[in-house]
């Protein structure tokens, strides 16, 4: 189901994954994505598409990217559909991006924040991905290190969103069903 039923009104859903590079956000949101019928806008995609353009990687392509995904996002909510965002998410602007886009287009949000609590299980992700992506390279376990430092603790107005921690070293059925149950809740 795409829509939570209130009575007879389908009410579309912003659904937000947040997490570190390689935690799993990507796999939880294709498969929410195929059992709900929504599409994902994903910011990996959209930024290596804007460094493909040309446009110097000393440039925020990042921010540039999380605007894109923004305003797709926004589009498809518009038409009535439940969207999945793809996204890191690390700091509380960007946070509180979906959190507008939400009000604006009136419908409910719910954020999913992925973590792998081994880390040997997440290094070993990060050494087998390959996303061909061009012009992005793929992360490695320094750089997550580094965008564990970086990644802000969810205080302030992120704090109050509707949002699930979910473990992917837990089985993958198991996350599907308890993002499911968070989504639908």
């Amino acid at each position: 189901m795409t829509e939570r039923q209130f009575g007879d009104l389908r009410v579309p859903v912003l659904i937000v994954m947040a997490g570190l590079p390689g935690s799993g956000k990507s796999t939880l949101a294709e498969i929410l994505a195929g059992r709900l019928g929504a599409p994902t806008v994903s910011v990996d995609p959209i930024e290596s598409a804007i460094l493909r353009a040309g446009i110097e990687a000393d440039q925020p392509t990042g921010l540039a990217a999380y605007l894109v995904a923004e305003t797709i996002a926004e589009s498809v909510l518009t038409s009535g559909r439940t969207v999945i965002v793809d996204a890191v998410n690390a700091v509380e602007p960007a946070r509180l991006q979906w959190t507008a886009l939400a009000e604006r287009a009136g419908v409910k949000l719910r954020v999913l924040e992925i973590v792998c609590s081994d880390p040997m299980i997440h290094r070993e992700r990060l050494d087998k991905r390959v996303r061909n992506l061009p012009h992005l390279e793929e992360a490695s376990w320094r750089a997550v290190e580094q965008s564990l430092e970086d990644y802000e603790e969810w205080t302030g107005a992120s704090a109050a969103m509707p949002r699930v921690t979910i473990d992917t070293v837990r089985p993958l059925g198991q996350n599907v069903e308890a993002a499911l149950a968070f989504i639908e809740g």
